[in-house]
């Protein structure tokens, strides 16, 4: 499989939420070596965190997918109480 790259970053990690993806990338000569980014359709990119350390960048990526499973959530949580309820089947009798 070939190398996924942005920018000049190389993408090692991704974590797939719904149809969002986010994506860490990594390059070496640059000051700002990891990066964040949402992505859509595999190569969407949009919406870069730039970092110079690894875990703050790595705890970004975590988070960015956290709070997307949050928003798909609560999403699916309004959808639900917009549904008309069954009637309860003891009191149809």
């Amino acid at each position: 499989m070939a190398d996924r790259i942005n920018q000049g970053y190389v993408i090692t990690d991704s974590i797939q939420v719904g149809e969002m993806e986010f994506v860490f990338g990594k390059m070496d000569s640059n000051p700002s070596m990891y990066v964040t980014w949402a992505c859509k359709g595999g190569n969407n990119y949009f919406w870069g965190h730039y970092f110079s350390d690894l875990l703050e960048a790595k705890k970004d990526l975590l988070g960015r997918a956290n709070d997307e499973v949050r928003y798909q959530m609560e999403r699916r949580a309004r959808a639900a109480e917009r549904q008309p309820k069954e009637p309860d089947k003891e009191c149809e009798r």
